[in-house]
């Protein structure tokens, strides 16, 4: 039987100010009905009061405690879990997974945005100055696990060509009328009078190896058509898990590196707390924007004063979703740091430095060639934004002595520009160099970056355990939690409470 920790021997162990005290108080606080929603479901009493687990599992994150089995442990033998438990019987590594990775699904969401709640009536949050940024964080999957989607659409095609070339074959040979390979195979097992023979020194019909090669490539075209549904967008994904794709992880510094199994982790930051979390399997950055910000707008039901990103979120659908919005974005261009550098300005070939008439909408290259408008086309990007391209060509670049430095087509140089993109780059760029924004891209790269170096450098958390976009959602949302108890507590002992911003220094 679990012992009860007595209040007055616990005193003398763990002090007044300890993180674990903090934890009890703050999560006491919280509204568990979604919680106890997702047991009222499935029906089964809970050997642990599932408020009790739920402490005990943001308390292994604060602790860098993530299997189940070591968490098991510690709640016999360390003192801190034994308190949390408070005379419950301590569960086991099964009842912790089952929590971690069944109820958990379901309400993980809720919850998490309850503690930001709670941070903001503590006045540590005040919904206005948001840090975003991403990592990669390696699935729990096996790393030549991988399936692509052009290999699986070259090997789909050849053998749609081998089944159009089979199925009349076969038809003439056995005298079937079928208009599917599905419909000759249920006619030919039709036609099988004798048992079908395996096993060395047996010797198989003619009929028998025609059936087994057509079932053979039927239950390959069964499994590339789940593949194709498996992608959804994407270019590869995991056998072990198909939520997982393949990219190259940010701790991979070789050059040649091999690509892993893993997810594309968003936060959200602000006065050093995560306020969002989103977990993606786009590789790219651009696309996780937008469906991090209504995420936490449909949480928190709150939107931010200003929004601070680094150059991988550049696109002109992320710039058009801040328009007529009241919040402003902080959106750092791609080439703002290299066209600070000498090889940039001096690169011909570049857009930025051709000269542009807005009258005769046309470019002057540094050759005194004009470059005026073909055409206006529409483009199309992954998640389906539609943005307006003008394409423009060079007069005449024969006998050019500057084409080999300019162009590499045999014929004139072309432009594709999109003008409102140009437009919006130029706004975001003079926002991001005010004394405002330069303040924002400083706390950015404090705040959300050292909250990424925290949870996989002193955290040591590199690798979910779980596998699946629902339950590997789960871990970064406990983690999450556990970060943001353990940060409270690091600011009410250092006397930071409310702070916000890392104020710029001045010499």
């Amino acid at each position: 039987m679990q012992l009860k920790i007595d209040e007055v021997f616990a005193e003398k162990i763990i002090p007044a100010d300890d993180s674990v005290r903090l934890l009890d108080e703050i999560m006491e606080e919280m509204d568990y009905t979604p919680l106890m929603r997702a047991y009222k479901r499935i029906g089964r009493r809970p050997a642990t009061n599932p408020v009790t687990m739920l402490k005990i599992l943001v308390y292994a994150m604060m602790q860098g405690i993530y299997s189940s089995r070591a968490i098991a442990n510690a709640c016999r033998r360390d003192i801190n879990f034994i308190w949390l438990l408070n005379g419950e019987k301590a569960p086991n590594h099964s009842e912790i997974a089952r929590f971690r990775s069944k109820r958990l699904t379901e309400c993980g969401e809720e919850l998490f945005y309850q503690l930001v709640e709670k941070l903001h009536v503590l006045g540590e949050i005040k919904y206005e100055h948001l840090f975003v940024d991403g990592t990669k964080i390696e699935a729990n999957a096996n790393k030549y696990s991988f399936v692509w989607k052009k290999s699986t659409t070259k090997y789909e095609t050849r053998l749609y060509d081998k089944l159009a070339k089979l199925t009349p074959e076969l038809c003439s040979k056995y005298g079937i009328l079928a208009d599917t390979p599905e419909e000759l195979l249920s006619e030919l097992e039709g036609q099988v009078t004798i048992p079908f023979v395996y096993g060395r020194g047996k010797r198989k019909s003619e009929l028998q190896r025609d059936i087994e090669f057509l079932r053979e490539l039927l239950n390959r075209k069964t499994k590339y058509a789940k593949y194709q549904e498996t992608f959804k967008g994407r270019n590869s994904f995991s056998k072990t898990d198909p939520d997982a794709t393949f990219m190259h992880m940010k701790d991979d510094h070789m050059r040649n590196a091999q690509l892993k199994p893993g997810y594309n982790v968003q936060l959200g930051v602000e006065g050093e707390y995560i306020t969002g979390v989103l977990v993606s399997s786009e590789r790219s950055d651009q696309l996780t924007l937008i469906p991090l910000l209504e995420n936490m707008t449909a949480h928190l039901r709150s939107a931010y004063v200003d929004v601070t990103a680094d150059a991988g979120y550049e696109s002109e659908e992320n710039y058009t979703y801040f328009e007529g919005q009241t919040t402003e974005c902080y959106i750092k261009p791609q080439n703002y740091e290299r066209s600070k550098t000498k090889k940039f300005k001096s690169n011909m070939a570049l857009r930025e430095n051709m000269a542009y008439d807005p009258g005769l909408d046309e470019y002057t290259c540094q050759a005194g060639k004009k470059l005026r408008v073909v055409h206006i086309g529409k483009r199309k990007s992954k998640s389906g934004f539609e943005s307006e391209i003008t394409y423009y060509e060079c007069e005449s670049c024969n006998g050019c002595s500057y084409k080999k430095k300019c162009t590499r087509s045999k014929g004139n140089r072309t432009l594709q520009v999109s003008k409102k993109f140009i437009e919006q780059r130029s706004q975001s760029l003079e926002r991001i160099t005010s004394e405002k924004g330069i303040l924002l891209r400083m706390n950015r790269s404090i705040q959300v970056e050292g909250a990424f170096g925290v949870i996989k450098q002193d955290y040591g958390f590199r690798q979910f355990f779980l596998r699946g976009h629902r339950k590997v959602l789960v871990e970064i949302l406990l983690m999450a939690m556990g970060y943001n108890i353990n940060k409270l507590h690091s600011k009410i002992q250092k006397n930071r409470t409310g702070r916000q911003l890392f104020e710029k220094l001045t010499a």
